[in-house]
């Protein structure tokens, strides 16, 4: 096992000194520690988000995310594939392959783009904003049961600290090839 991943569900040690500590100072062992620890959880918890989604509303996460980012106020017009894709922080690929899932279904069309005719708007469609808005029920009992253990104050210091940690994360430039390289070898090394 790796050792990045090794200890990964161990309880996490909180001392109340730690309050105002870094994340460089977080690092505490050579398997990564708090920080460790940390991106393993965010890992699980978009793997629980994905596989719930899908059991209990029956679309993926990402279609969900689609469904209420064209459903914004403002974007009844709808919105340029680029613009979609860095909002929803997801690949080319994989947006492309949803949509083409939710054209199938109805709920999305790509149109010319009256500004560009280069570019495509995609446009929630009235079956894809009946089906969004069929929907609420279950995303708000999704959300309250998600968040039965999170007080109020919990869920907006999460929503801050989250915030921190997307912009923080959209900041990281690891520089030279080399680490990259390194982490390549060890990766391979993991699999013999």
């Amino acid at each position: 096992m790796s050792s990045a991943i090794r200890g990964a569900g161990d309880s996490l040690p909180w001392p109340e000194s730690q309050g105002g500590t870094t994340g460089a100072q977080m690092i505490v062992n050579e398997s990564g520690g708090i920080p460790n620890r940390l991106f393993f959880r965010l890992f699980q918890t978009g793997n629980i988000l994905q596989r719930q989604v899908q059991n209990e509303m029956g679309i993926s996460a990402v279609q969900w995310a689609v469904l209420g980012a064209l459903s914004r106020e403002g974007f009844e017009e709808g919105t340029s594939f680029n613009q979609l894709k860095e909002y929803l922080y997801v690949s080319r690929q994989n947006l492309d392959g949803v949509l083409k899932r939710m054209e199938r279904d109805g709920h999305v069309i790509r149109i010319p783009d009256p500004q560009d005719r280069r570019a495509r708007l995609v446009v929630l469609t009235d079956t894809g904003r009946e089906f969004w808005d069929g929907l609420q029920d279950t995303i708000t009992e999704f959300y309250r049961q998600a968040l039965l253990g999170m007080s109020f104050d919990d869920g907006v210091s999460l929503l801050h600290l989250l915030k921190k940690l997307q912009h923080d994360m959209t900041a990281i430039s690891l520089g030279s090839a080399e680490p990259k390289e390194s982490c390549q070898r060890t990766l391979n090394s993991d699999k013999n």
